[in-house]
């Protein structure tokens, strides 16, 4: 582990987060395994335009910033130590960045063991990131009067189209690309900047889709991709889906390629995490609809 954060430089010292980190990150989760949908190296490396990520060393953690000018924080560190000194030295680190820093996305099993008061930090529990937890067989069997809908939806897609289900291999990649642009321009994603970000993101993940080691599917109708999505595992009993998309124009497509990703690909996991809900209603509503079987709960650390 030691010959290998060599590369990250010293705190404070930062770099850019590329794809040469892939093997030190996976490590650090592997030692110390995530429950927070953020901590792949995947999703790190497909947000990290958007938030401007950058890494470093402190101790024996690793840290990682989204340095964004007045809106930068640091994401939970990354190892073993003195957790409540690392998080001074980030906030402090802040200070001249912006009027209240803050470390962001920081998981309830960090937060609970602490008298964060006593020690001058206030946690903040925030419910728009806070990450849905369900249990994959839930997903996949869509059993009993709460999923009635969902199983109707299926019903009636099954009844209307002929489809196939394939796993993502690199020769589907530029048909995702081609329902991705075609999706934004429906959407208009150029004119929002969160449905941009989200759209490069989802490039980077397709155009990296090996060397990054994604699992993904996607439903074929008519030979064309109408829907993909793409997952890894958390933990070593949670995969984590970051993304899915289909095609609006079929009904049900969603339900579809989100039971059929599971069970074709991920039945063996206990939880699936489906990410957060970014407080936007539409997604909170779907992501609800789902019943999930528990939240990770995060909150964001200040100064008090």
């Amino acid at each position: 582990m030691d010959e290998l954060w060599n590369v990250v430089p010293e705190f404070p010292q930062f770099k850019d987060l590329s794809l040469e980190e892939k093997p030190i990150l996976d490590e650090a989760f592997r030692r110390f395994p995530p429950v927070i949908s953020e901590f792949t190296f995947t999703n790190l490396f497909i947000w990290r335009h958007a938030y401007q990520i950058r890494i470093s060393r402190l101790q024996n953690f690793l840290c990682l910033m989204a340095e964004k000018g007045e809106d930068s924080f640091f994401f939970p560190p990354i190892g073993e130590g003195d957790v409540v000194e690392c998080f001074r030295v980030f906030l402090h680190h802040l200070g001249g960045k912006r009027v209240s820093p803050q470390i962001a996305r920081v998981p309830e099993t960090v937060v609970a063991p602490i008298d964060w008061k006593g020690e001058g930090l206030l946690a903040k529990f925030d419910r728009d990131q806070s990450d849905y937890i369900y249990l994959t067989q839930d997903l996949i069997q869509l059993k009993g009067r709460k999923y009635h809908r969902k199983r109707n939806h299926i019903k009636q897609f099954n009844e209307k189209y002929s489809f196939q289900y394939v796993p993502l291999t690199p020769e589907w990649i530029s048909e995702c690309l081609r329902l991705e642009t075609e999706w934004c321009d429906l959407r208009h994603c150029e004119t929002t900047p969160s449905l941009l970000n989200e759209s490069l993101a989802i490039k980077e993940a397709l155009t990296h889709f090996e060397s990054l080691g994604l699992k993904g599917g996607a439903i074929l109708i008519n030979g064309k991709v109408e829907a993909f999505t793409l997952g890894e595992p958390l933990n070593g009993d949670t995969v984590v889906i970051h993304i899915e998309k289909a095609n609006p124009s079929y009904e049900g497509l969603y339900t579809l390629i989100n039971q059929a990703f599971l069970e074709k690909q991920w039945s063996e996991y206990t939880y699936v995490n489906r990410e957060q809900d970014l407080g936007e209603e539409g997604l909170r509503k779907a992501k609800e609809s789902y019943f999930p079987d528990h939240m990770v709960n995060k909150y964001s650390m200040t100064f008090g």
